[in-house]
């Protein structure tokens, strides 16, 4: 009986034992399994049909936690391919290494691109020639996500150069807005008849993602780069602002130096400086004078105060009907600061505009929309250097041709969604609210 006792006391130890081993065990492959079901989601959610390649993300996102953004409640659901490059706008500059520092007042350049590789190449490559690039940063602003465009700026080493991405941007969005949805009206569609979603422009036209994408990328840009980056919501200089189809000269950096310190004192009522006449297809007057003209669209600099002034004009920027940014501009937020928009430049232009179409054309090799795919622009030697004289006087042409006050614009932003979205990118980096108009 005892013996009995016993062994029933030294075998209860033992089959605990063997419990506690199999609970062990069982832990084990319930963990390893969670750990090969998590590493095929992740495979799976990272095999889109987007691969994005990005530099070290090691301490992202800290960085980006640094940015003065707030997820207002008004801005759409984003995608997963939304989320992931808005991450990446946090990112710090590449080729730290090879440019550690910026020289002092340096003019940062902005370019903003779509999806245009035959221009890029080209502008990417005159950049590379511009004296003094290497001694600022480039920012390049995407619409869209599209990977030659992005191996050709990640192929970029004669400057620091950082990339951002439109978040919002209709091409990211496949089947929502601001892209396309099932229920949205087109064309002239009679929106109560179909059943359908939009308000038609002042033409009775339904919006189109492609065309509205052009004033929201700007517009974004414009808020992003001035108040929501790190590396630029604290710089009080000139930003210079270039497109994928502007060829820029080897002077253009220095004349732009030169024309930002002449232009309190030579031109105080002037706004901005301009690389180019307002005229795209003038290549200047050749004068021994400087120039002060209305604000064009080809190579303009202007800086913070002159940003919170068009920032003041959001209701108006985002309510006019026009999906042209440049138009918007002229015919409407200009006009409300109440005296002349002057834009101070050379004689001589260091910046042409080469495209032979706009819009989102020329995108494939074969439709670049350049005489026989190449682009010949003519580089005289004073285009290496540059050009301006410090003691010239200021010649201004006054009533000039072009879109003032009045005119009611092209159309294509009669949408509610388009205006409230537009509206939203001025509060994202806002403690103040700008209201939307009754």
């Amino acid at each position: 009986m005892v013996s009995s006792t016993i062994m029933a006391a030294y075998k209860k130890p033992r089959l605990r034992l063997r419990d506690v081993a199999l609970c062990r065990l069982l832990s084990v492959v319930f963990v390893t399994l969670c750990g090969v079901l998590l590493l095929i989601f992740l495979l799976a959610s990272n095999s889109t049909s987007t691969t994005i390649v990005t530099h070290d993300t090691d301490n992202v996102d800290a960085y980006h936690h640094d940015l003065k953004f707030e997820k207002w409640h008004d801005l759409p659901q984003q995608s997963d391919l939304s989320l992931r490059l808005e991450k990446i706008n946090g990112l710090p500059p590449r080729n730290l290494d090879l440019y550690p520092t910026l020289a002092k007042n340096h003019i940062i350049v902005v370019l903003y691109v779509h999806n245009r590789p035959q221009y890029l190449k080209v502008v990417v490559e005159s950049l590379s020639h511009v004296v003094g690039i290497d001694e600022t940063l480039l920012i390049v602003s995407h619409d869209g996500y599209f990977e030659k465009m992005n191996k050709i700026i990640e192929g970029i080493r004669f400057c620091q150069v950082k990339q951002i991405y439109a978040p919002y941007s209709p091409h990211l969005f496949s089947d929502s807005f601001p892209g396309v949805s099932a229920d949205d009206c087109k064309d002239k569609d009679d929106a109560t008849a179909k059943h359908c979603k939009g308000n038609p422009d002042q033409y009775g036209n339904h919006r189109s993602p492609k065309i509205v994408s052009l004033k929201h990328h700007w517009w974004w840009m414009m808020n992003t780069v001035w108040d929501g980056l790190r590396e630029t919501r604290d710089h009080s200089g000139h930003i210079l602002f270039i497109e994928e189809d502007h060829f820029i000269f080897p002077n253009a950096y220095r004349n732009l130096q030169i024309l930002t310190s002449l232009k309190p004192k030579k031109c105080p009522d002037c706004y901005a400086a301009n690389l180019a006449p307002s005229d795209v297809n003038s290549r200047g007057e050749g004068w021994a004078s400087l120039i002060a003209e209305r604000m064009g669209n080809v190579g303009y600099s202007f800086n913070r105060t002159v940003w919170k002034k068009i920032h003041n004009k959001a209701r108006e920027f985002c309510f006019f009907d026009d999906y042209n940014w440049d138009i918007t501009m002229w015919a409407t937020v200009y006009p409300s600061f109440g005296s002349p928009v002057y834009s101070l430049r050379g004689p001589r232009t260091s910046a042409v505009h080469f495209g032979k179409c706009g819009l989102h054309q020329g995108q494939g090799e074969n439709k670049a929309c350049m005489d026989n795919g190449m682009v010949n622009i003519d580089v005289e030697q004073s285009d290496t250097v540059s050009n301006i004289e410090l003691d010239w006087n200021v010649h201004t042409y006054e009533n000039q041709p072009g879109y003032k006050a009045g005119f009611k614009g092209w159309g294509g932003w009669g949408d509610h969604r388009d205006r409230h979205l537009c509206l939203s990118f001025a509060n994202m980096y806002q403690s103040t609210r700008i209201a939307s108009p009754l």
